[in-house]
């Protein structure tokens, strides 16, 4: 029996390692398809790169297990009506995987055929973002896609502070939607492509010359170059006869130049010369084993290519050479998950077949989806480094190269990764680390660019189109000194014009501009109606006495203030003399009230620790009340006549003498400062007052004070007057909040009320100012004027030029009265500023209390004891009952009748009153004791 189940067993096994050997048979023979254009740079690459894999795989026996993988190769020629001719006839010869094609707009077109039959396309070269696998579920990309490409350019011109490009791009899906991620890309950045140049497929190069003068007319000098390499190469050689190469150019080629120079065996030195200091991308690839291997093969694999022309491996060879293994990884899965080729008619074809077209012939791949998932699960290290899709079906660690062309060759100055950014240290490295993608660790190697300077080019113009710039300014009616028209002569003149004149001198490039007034010329205008002429494009700039303030922000950029402002409040002021009652102005009213209360409780706690030991405390009550006032006041003047025997009585009187000799002190230096400077007065303290007031404020016509204060601080308009003219602001002043037409205070810029105060001397600037800001120039927004003349003002600043205009157009006068010589109470004494002072006399005076109660307590605690003891009858029960009762009833009076007693004499020699209770208490009690007897005899 055990034999039988013995052989049964074996038998078991056996079977079960037949059918798992059956379950991961492949055919002998796997169909692949290639779609390439051989004629092109990446086509002649990939062909040998793919043949390469193709051999690398058929002799390695651990992938496949036997089965050989034979790819069908035909040439799209960048057409996508022969691609799609190309891959049906692949669907006629039990095709499983299309690999290709590497033209963007020809895998559009392929990927409905490769959706309808449910074949994988698998391309290595078709980098338009906008292929995905939503749209074409079959469709895998087996490259980085332009999106991150786009990504690291505009990291790229972030990084060098550019603000626009110009996009120089071939107008089919590849160059549109590429230039589409690139602005989108931008635009997360802040940045923005100024002008794009398209050129038409297969475009002349009078065409392509006619695109690039018009895009060399416009601001920037920042080009982004995205085409194809015949295309791409034509544009360099125009660009660099149209002298767009030189100095002050910048020019971007995406990774179709890198790929084109990498597989050249031989740089062309004409060719270098026309794209000197250019920057390029190139896919990013590690240093594994396979690339070094693949790269020592690859001039034996070259001469092994029949027909074809001599090239070096670039990054898309290697891709290409991944995406052979990475459909051999997938092939290998599918069939030891129990996947075989099987093709099924598809009925939709049938319907419409007939005449010369074979359609019949045409099959859906039944494991298509199984082959699918297979490939997005793939997990290999290829010659590019990690090969695994993610989620989103793209590889994962996308990342570049950046090249400078320098002389006869290429040089890396680093490398970017959506993982870090830009940076030195070669992405796999930065892998390793957590990812660091802030600004202060995005680094690059200097770069030489085009005229050989290792200067950052500015990287834009003044359009070259003779338009000089429209400089709005103001035409104001009042402070002539900051900006004046003259209408007759035309001319322009004033601080703020000299500030700007002397900026644009200093730029290093000559621009042209002309002074154009804004205003009726009766009032001044509105300032933030000036700056919306930029938004409308009525003007280029706007110049003047122009505010910072948030709502300009929001539709014009600002340089760097060249004058600082912020509103203050002007008012009128008045002299201010002294009276007979000036002598009570030192302290305030709470002052004077907190330090008389302490000079009475210090002479009251003074009073309880002196009263049982010093004769000068004690005697009828209204003597010890008049002593109480009279010591305490006395003590202002340190002219007290009584003496203090204890020490609690001493330690808080020392305590009390120094505050008072502070307090002293501080009275005569304010009541001096009082008596003898002079001081001005004004109705209003600052911004707070003011606006709860009902009284009438100014501003300035055309300023934005009105918004301010209506919008921002609440002020209703109906207490708002306006002024235009240094006139109407004394006008108003004068006549005051009472009189028709005067104003309480105006609320302006510091800058026009300092020019007022030195013509008028009897106004003032009361409080700080409310506002921070400054004045500017307006240009539109991501202007790169704004930035170069930010820098200018700075230098105007730092050279002292900005001071020179300064003093020439706002010369002081009369030095104006400012906020220090008001009279806001300045000497006048507060309780907060004797805080402390009083608080440690306060506790000095609680502590003394204190143990002066507890030696009381002890005192008259002894006292009652020895008062008992000596009862007759040592205190029987039923009398000290007795005694107990009536202490009860007359505890309290006894204790203060003990308290008010005179002590007895110190004992000689004894220094410390305090002592009482240890050496006095004894005869204390018996004088007690005595009289209580003597009483009771009576």
């Amino acid at each position: 029996m055990k034999s039988v189940l013995h052989i049964l067993g074996i038998f078991s096994c056996l079977c079960s390692l037949a059918l798992g050997q059956n379950v991961s048979m492949g055919p002998d023979v796997v169909n692949v398809g290639l779609l390439c254009a051989f004629n092109s740079t990446i086509g002649r690459v990939a062909k040998i790169a793919i043949a390469a894999a193709v051999n690398d795989i058929n002799n390695d026996p651990s992938i496949l297990s036997g089965t050989k993988l034979v790819v069908q190769m035909q040439d799209t020629n960048y057409s996508g009506f022969i691609g799609i001719v190309q891959a049906l006839k692949f669907m006629e010869k039990d095709t499983v995987a299309i690999i290709g094609p590497q033209s963007s707009v020809v895998a559009h077109v392929i990927s409905h055929v490769a959706n309808e039959l449910q074949v994988p396309l698998m391309s290595f070269a078709a980098t338009d973002a906008t292929l995905t696998s939503l749209q074409y579920p079959f469709f895998v990309r087996t490259i980085h896609s332009d999106q991150f490409q786009m990504a690291s350019v505009a990291d790229l011109v972030d990084y060098y502070g550019w603000k626009m490009v110009t996009a120089v791009y071939i107008d089919d899906d590849y160059g549109r939607n590429g230039i589409s991620s690139l602005s989108d890309e931008l635009a997360k950045r802040r940045l923005k492509i100024l002008y794009k140049a398209a050129i038409r497929p297969g475009a002349k190069k009078s065409e392509m010359a006619a695109v690039l003068v018009k895009a060399a007319m416009m601001e920037s000098r920042v080009f982004v170059l995205h085409a194809h390499d015949d295309s791409g190469l034509a544009v360099f050689s125009l660009a660099y006869n149209l002298t767009m190469t030189s100095g002050g150019y910048v020019w971007i080629a995406t990774d179709w130049l890198s790929a084109v120079l990498d597989s050249s065996p031989r740089l062309d030195s004409g060719l270098l010369s026309t794209m000197q200091g250019v920057l390029t991308l190139r896919q990013h690839t590690e240093n594994t084993n396979r690339k070094k291997t693949l790269a020592s093969q690859w001039s034996t694999l070259v001469k092994e290519d029949k027909g074809g022309s001599r090239v070096l491996l670039n990054a898309y060879g290697l891709y290409a050479y991944d995406t052979v293994w990475m459909l051999a990884h997938a092939l290998d899965a599918f069939f030891n998950s129990g996947g075989n080729i099987s093709f099924s008619p598809d009925p939709r074809l049938h319907a419409v077949a007939g005449g010369a077209l074979n359609f019949e012939a045409l099959s859906v791949f039944d494991g298509g989806m199984l082959l699918l998932e297979r490939i997005r699960k793939v997990n290999f290290t290829g010659a590019t480094g990690p090969v695994k899709l993610d989620s989103d079906g793209n590889l994962i660690h996308p990342a570049y190269d950046i090249i400078n062309i320098i002389g006869s060759g290429l040089r890396t100055i680093g490398y970017w990764s959506n993982y870090s950014g830009l940076s030195i240290t070669s992405p796999e490295t930065l892998y390793k680390k957590p990812p660091n993608g802030t600004i202060e660790n995005q680094k690059l190697h200097t770069a030489i660019w085009p005229g050989e300077t290792i200067t950052r080019p500015r990287g834009w113009v003044f359009p070259n189109n003779g338009n000089e710039l429209r400089i709005g300014v103001p035409d104001r009616v009042s402070y002539h000194q900051f900006v004046s028209f003259d209408n007759q002569t035309g001319m322009v003149d004033g601080f703020c014009i000299d500030v700007f004149v002397a900026a644009m001198n200093l730029l290093p490039y000559p621009v042209t501009y002309r002074f154009i007034p804004f205003g009726n010329g009766r009032e001044n205008p509105s300032y933030t109606q000036l700056i919306n002429q930029i938004v409308t494009d009525e003007f280029d700039a706007v110049v003047g006495d122009v505010a910072i303030v948030t709502n300009r922000t929001k539709v014009a950029d600002f340089t760097q203030p060249y004058v600082g402002s912020g509103l203050v409040i002007l008012t009128s002021v008045k002299k201010q003399s002294s009276n007979g009652w000036a002598f009570l102005r030192p302290f305030t009213i709470r002052m004077w009230s907190v330090t008389g209360v302490f000079f009475l409780i210090v002479g009251a706690v003074i009073w309880l620790l002196e009263h049982r030991i010093n004769d000068e405390f004690r005697g009828p009550p209204v003597k010890q009340i008049i002593t109480v006032f009279w010591f305490s006041f006395s003590t202002l003047f340190f002219a007290h006549r009584e003496d203090t025997r204890s020490t609690l009585g001493r330690f808080v009187l020392i305590i009390w003498l120094s505050v008072v000799l502070i307090i002293q002190s501080s009275y005569t230096a304010s009541l001096t400062s009082i008596l003898t400077v002079q001081r001005l007065t004004s109705p209003v303290r600052g911004i707070d007052s003011l606006i709860a007031s009902d009284e009438p404020i100014g501003f300035q016509a055309g300023s934005f004070a009105e918004s301010y204060l209506v919008h921002e601080l609440g002020v209703s308009p109906s207490r708002l007057r306006k002024l235009g003219s240094p006139d109407e602001y004394k006008a108003a002043l004068d006549l005051g909040p009472r009189k028709g037409g005067g104003v309480v205070a105006i609320v302006d810029e510091r800058p026009y009320v300092e020019l007022f105060l030195t013509q008028h001397n009897m106004f003032s600037v009361v409080g700080p100012e409310f506002t921070k800001s400054g004045w500017g120039f307006a240009f539109p927004r991501d202007s790169p004027l704004t930035v170069d003349l930010s820098t200018a003002i700075l230098t105007l600043s730092e050279n002292g030029d900005l001071q020179r205009i300064h003093d020439k157009w706002l010369s002081t006068g009369p030095s104006p009265a400012t906020t220090a010589d008001l009279q806001q109470d300045p000497d006048r004494l507060h309780v907060q500023s004797f805080s402390a002072l009083f608080l440690i006399s306060g506790a000095a005076c609680v502590a003394a209390l204190a143990i002066h109660a507890c030696v009381l307590a002890r005192q008259y605690s002894r006292h009652v004891a020895a008062e008992q003891a000596a009862l007759p009858g040592g205190g029987a029960a039923g009398d000290g009952a007795a005694i107990s009762r009536s202490g009860r009833r007359s505890g309290l009076r006894a204790f203060l009748s003990f308290a008010d007693r005179r002590a007895p004499q110190l004992q000689k020699g004894s220094k410390d009153p305090a002592a009482l209770g240890a050496s006095g208490s004894s005869s204390g009690v018996s004088s007690f004791t005595s009289s209580n007897a003597s009483m009771s005899s009576r």
